[in-house]
Order: C-alpha cells, then structure tokens, then sequence
C-alpha cells in the first residue's frame, strides 16, 4: 500500500502529514494529544476503500507550532482544511473523535465547500447540556493541575472521566508522552470543551453530517453531545462500537461501522 508523509505549511506551524491507500479522500481527525499514529490500525483498515489522510495536530509529535498560548478550535479547522488541499484534494470525507469531532464540526461550519461528508464521534461540546458548568469547571481542574505542576494527577482525572479509558496503574512513575499531555492541558482542553459548534452555520452548509457516540459510552459526558447536536440540526444519530476509545481499540469493528456510515454519507 502506497503510503507518502510530508510536512503541510500553515500559519505559524508546519503539520506531519500522511497520505495512504486509493479512493476517494478521508480525512481522519485525532482527538487526545493529536497522533495520527494513534489511528494507524483504523487507517490501514480504510484505506482499503478511500485516501486516508492523516496528520499530528500542531505543537504535537512531528508538528512544529510557532504560537503560545490557548489553541482556538478554529484555528485546529484552518489547519484540517490545509491538509486536505495540501494533498490536492478541494474536498474530503471527514472522520474526527473527541477534540477532532469539534473540530470537524468547525470545519463543516466554517469551510462547507471543503467537506463531503463529516462523522463526528463523541465531541465534548459539553456547553450543549444541562451540566455544561460543571463540565467547565472539569476542564479548567486539569489546567490548573498541570499548571501548577502536577500533570499525572490531572492525567488521571482527565483519564477517569472517560468511558473504558481504564486508570495507569498505581506504579507508574513517568508518563508517556509527557510533553504532549502538557499542551492537551495547558493549550487545548479548555478551548476544546468550551467551543460550541455553529449550529446555524452547519444548518446552511448542507454538509451531510452523522453524530455518532459509542454503545460504551452511554451516560458518559462525550456520549451525550452528540445526540444533542443531532436533535438539534434534525440529524443523525447513530451508536457505534465500544466506548470513546472504540477507533484505537477497536479498530476493526468500529472500521466496518464507520466504512458504512461513510458510504450512507455520499449516497
């Protein structure tokens, strides 16, 4: 399988890119600290049928990010959109999980022209429930936490809040990908759990779109958005498999649900 990394130019950053397989392109969005490597299974998985594109959010991995300071989710969908016409595409199919299912859904409202179709699984637009306070006030803990230099008790608070996500042990003494965690926290969670999706702007857009959570994540805050979002625009919603890890963990069931919301989308 043809598989061609790069590096995409946008404003003050250059991104990791990953172009693999044939068809028509799929733009796959990570949450969490941003791998691309992260949905390496689910991406061998649907190149099968489409061009997957991939990419390491900005001041994550092989990103660089010349900025300081809060990330804006918009500025996370100016870059997704670099990366689909940095592979000459003028539109995609967007799948994004978690923090890139909200910015997916930036992308929808903010770029229509440039998506084809959107999946959105599980966006924490927690501003969307009756509980959105406390939800904020969550984000905000893991800041401070991590500011004030314990990010493993963040990490695992963030951690515990999550369906099937399952706690380190109580040995761990180092965390992996510590400096990504820290930009997560520091730079991006608060920005990513207040951002509100346009609901206006992804009525006029005409983008089709699917609001998708995990059958494991029922009850959960990353669960209900999304079915929120779908009453809200009169969309979709659809129950996927596992929990909100499902596209790593999962990879191959949740690549045969997803293949066919996919091909639903462009019917």
């Amino acid at each position: 399988m043809h598989t061609e990394d790069g590096t995409c130019a946008v404003e003050d950053a250059e991104l990791h890119v990953r172009r693999l397989g044939d068809g028509p392109p799929l733009l796959i969005i990570a949450g969490g600290i941003g791998a691309a490597g992260s949905y390496e299974t689910l991406a061998g998985l649907l190149a099968e049928q489409y061009t997957v594109l991939l990419y390491d959010r900005r001041g994550h991995f092989r990103s660089a990010d010349r900025t300081e300071g809060p990330i804006p989710v918009e500025r996370h969908a100016d870059d997704a959109r670099a990366v689909i016409q940095h592979f000459g595409f003028g539109q995609a199919l967007v799948f994004g999980s978690s923090a890139g299912a909200q910015i997916g859904l930036a992308l929808a409202a903010g770029y229509p022209e440039t998506v084809g179709g959107l999946v959105a699984h599980e966006p924490p637009a927690v501003r969307l429930l009756p509980d959105a306070d406390e939800w904020l006030e969550f984000a905000a803990e893991q800041v401070a936490r991590t500011e004030g230099g314990d990010l493993m008790t963040a990490f695992k608070g963030f951690l515990g809040s999550i369906a099937g996500a399952g706690l380190p042990t109580v040995g761990t003494v180092r965390l992996s990908n510590e400096a990504e965690w820290r930009v997560l926290f520091t730079r991006e969670l608060a920005r990513f759990y207040e951002y509100l999706p346009d609901i206006e702007a992804l009525r006029r857009s005409q983008v089709p779109i699917v609001l998708a959570a995990g059958e494991g994540s029922r009850g959960y805050y990353h669960y209900r958005p999304a079915r929120v979002l779908a009453l809200e625009l009169g969309l979709p919603f659809v129950e996927m498999p596992g929990a909100h890890l499902a596209p790593q963990r999962n990879a191959a069931d949740f690549a045969t649900a997803l293949s066919e919301l996919l091909r639903d989308l462009v019917l």
